[in-house]
């Protein structure tokens, strides 16, 4: 298992060299497993995917002003959980499969429907199916358009920042990388919620035949600017204090 993820982790990113040994190496055991170790790491793993769930259950309150189901929706968490594994396993299969086809191409396309249709599921039930399809449309297919724009852009620059981390730092180098693409997919999401909120409303308001002043439109897209340098900053300052405590150990 621990090489499959590793193998799959190279083949995604197209590493060689020192990424593709950092990477090897973060997902080898060098000692045999306990079963102490096995029951802690299925429970922590299980809290980790139920936070997961509960930070994306929050995104699309926050995005939709929605009342906060904290707890209460853990059953629709648990459904999502159930198929974001389903989808994890479709995108493989059409990397797999499709993934050789006119530079992956092929199967980048292929990915962007069943994105689309993802999203529109994870929004709707992970807020408690108070959030309507048609409402969620406009951010399926920002979601999946952007996810498609940052898979191209993975692909190009993740490779040299395996390799660059795991030359500077080793193993850990391969960490922070991790943490890098996981936080640009994170970045994704928000972006792309954000997105079909704004979207959303707006054709809204196109249908009912209003339209804003220009001083509502500048101010909207002053608070979006200064939200994103500010987010671009705290992960900066974020991805600075890693590297640090890095090169310190």
């Amino acid at each position: 298992m621990h090489y499959d993820a590793a193998e799959r982790i190279i083949k995604r990113y197209d590493l060689t060299g020192a990424g593709a040994t950092a990477v090897r190496s973060l997902f080898t055991s060098t000692e045999g497993p306990s079963a102490s170790f096995g029951i802690f790491g299925v429970v922590f793993l299980m809290i980790s995917v139920l936070s997961f769930a509960r930070a994306a259950q929050r995104l699309f309150e926050q995005a939709w002003d929605l009342k906060p189901l904290s707890v209460r929706n853990t059953r629709n968490g648990s459904w999502w959980i159930l198929t974001f594994g389903g989808y994890a396993v479709v995108i493989t299969l059409l990397s797999a499969l499709l993934g050789g086809y006119a530079l992956g191409l092929v199967a980048l396309v292929c990915e962007v429907p069943v994105t689309a249709a993802f999203l529109v599921w994870s929004g709707w039930i992970l807020s408690a199916k108070r959030i309507r399809w048609p409402d969620l449309f406009p951010f399926g297919v920002t979601g999946a358009a952007l996810t498609a724009a940052y898979s191209v852009g993975a692909t190009i620059y993740m490779p040299h920042l395996f390799n660059s981390s795991a030359t500077r730092y080793g193993v850990v180098g391969a960490v922070f990388a991790m943490i890098s693409a996981l936080f640009a997919v994170m970045l994704v999401l928000v972006a792309s919620a954000a997105l079909g909120r704004e979207v959303r409303d707006e054709l809204s308001r196109i249908r009912e035949g209003r339209r804003p002043s220009d001083r509502e439109v500048r101010q909207q897209w002053d608070n979006v600017v200064e939200q994103a340098r500010s987010r671009w900053r705290r992960a900066r300052k974020e991805i600075s204090h890693h590297q640090i405590k890095g090169s310190n150990q």
